[in-house]
């Protein structure tokens, strides 16, 4: 199930997926009402939802893997629900804005969409968020889950480009839904891989991803 693709991914997830760019934040906070009720769904680790919460939204983190939920650090802004993207469990027309950041293609996209107008106010934006990494799956994930979601988005993408180490850049490597696990048969021929990268790409100790984040909205018709 999609939901338990990332047990055991979760430190990794935590520790090496980029953030989001201040820009991108401001940005996004022109879209809301001041003090809004945030609905963020597929909360992961909360990376996203430690901005919002940090500048002052009070965030419902909706988020079904229990092991993603166990990173989200604590927040008096921030509520955890163990609950999955098409099931929120939140009172119905209770909040102002809806957010999704780097999971909106593991969502059944008929199912969300209706619990987005269930669980949302009048007037309600949905405003997705991707890290569009060059070479990285999530340039084709954002844009076939963004097609299919949005009728007619208003998009902005903002500069985020991302150093490694070669000791983040393997744990980074292996925070995938795809990649395998230790103990897993193809782990250490993986590891080898992403090493040989590593000393292919690196300038300086540092490999540089010109990671683009992609912010799409549209208001609930």
């Amino acid at each position: 199930m999609n939901t338990q693709l990332f047990s055991g991914k979760a430190q990794a997830y935590a520790a090496a997926r980029p953030s989001y760019p201040a820009e991108a934040l401001d940005y996004i906070a022109t879209l809301l009402p001041p003090g809004a009720s945030i609905a963020d769904i597929g909360a992961g680790t909360g990376k996203f939802t430690q901005l919002l919460a940090a500048r002052g939204y009070t965030v419902h983190a909706v988020e079904p893997n229990d092991d993603m939920r166990a990173q989200l650090v604590p927040h008096e802004n921030i509520h955890v629900v163990a609950a999955a993207a098409e099931a929120t469990g939140l009172p119905a027309q209770s909040v102002d804005a809806i957010t999704v950041a780097q999971a909106l293609h593991w969502f059944d996209i008929e199912a969300f969409r209706a619990e987005c107008k269930r669980i949302a106010k009048p007037g309600t934006p949905v405003i997705v968020i991707y890290n569009r990494t060059p070479g990285g799956s999530s340039i084709a994930h954002s844009t076939w889950a963004t097609d299919d979601f949005f009728t007619a988005p208003t998009e902005r993408e903002f500069t985020n480009p991302i150093d490694y180490t070669r000791e983040s850049w393997a744990v980074y490597r292996t925070s995938h839904s795809y990649d395998p696990r230790p103990g897993d048969a193809n782990y250490d021929e993986h590891m080898v891989e992403v090493q040989a990268q590593f000393d292919r790409e690196h300038v300086n100790g540092l490999l540089r991803k010109e990671v683009l984040t992609r912010v799409y909205h549209e208001m609930l018709a």
